[in-house]
């Protein structure tokens, strides 16, 4: 009986040990997206930020980025939300050419993507989707964490990472702002998608 035992749970680890390597040999043929986020303050490049996406994670919140970039929906953009040891937060299409009193609120007619949560945690340099009250809210807006935001986990969705830039980040986080933390002079974007000769591999060249 100790024999029959022994073999079975040989087999079953056995098993799970083929399903683990199975699963990530598929997540290894997911191509991960990467972006480039040139910023601008007062007609001055601040640099770029370089983010990866994650369509096995949140692949709905993923085409609808893309399908904004495409269109250069992005550029002309603000960083409106600026908070030094959280997060910036932008992509609002208010931030174009409309009063600021509008920035953040975004346009109804928007299309609406639902929630995509995992077990992700919001940690440095996790690129996130903003939202209002609705979890199934969210439209083009996002937001990049400067510093780790556990009590984010689980309540918003996570479909990306900076993969180099970070300190570009940490500049836009530090500008000087408002009492609605909208930053005194208007930080632009434009984002590009890269092609796959120009990718960052992680681990090299990658910020922390």
């Amino acid at each position: 009986m100790i024999r029959v035992w022994s073999i079975a749970i040989i087999v079953a680890f056995t098993g799970s040990l083929l399903t683990g390597w199975t699963q990530q040999a598929k997540k290894k043929k997911v191509e991960r997206p990467q972006y480039v986020i040139e910023v601008f303050q007062k007609g001055k490049k601040l640099g770029d930020i370089v983010i990866e996406l994650f369509p096995d994670v949140a692949p709905k919140h993923v085409r609808n980025f893309d399908s904004l970039v495409s269109i250069k929906f992005y550029d002309g953009t603000a960083f409106h939300r600026v908070i030094p040891g959280f997060m910036i937060q932008g992509g609002d299409p208010n931030s174009k050419n409309k009063p600021r009193h509008m920035w953040g609120y975004g346009d109804p007619s928007q299309k609406r993507v639902p929630a995509e949560f995992s077990d992700i945690p919001h940690k440095r340099g996790i690129v996130s989707a903003a939202r209002g009250p609705d979890p199934n809210s969210a439209t083009s807006q996002f937001f990049i964490c400067v510093a780790d935001a556990p009590w984010l986990d689980g309540k918003y969705t996570v479909f990306g990472r900076v993969l180099k830039g970070m300190d570009v980040a940490d500049k836009v986080a530090n500008v000087p702002r408002d009492e609605r933390d909208n930053p005194i002079d208007k930080v632009e974007m434009k984002i590009r998608k890269l092609k796959p000769e120009e990718y960052i591999h992680p681990g090299r060249g990658q910020d922390k």
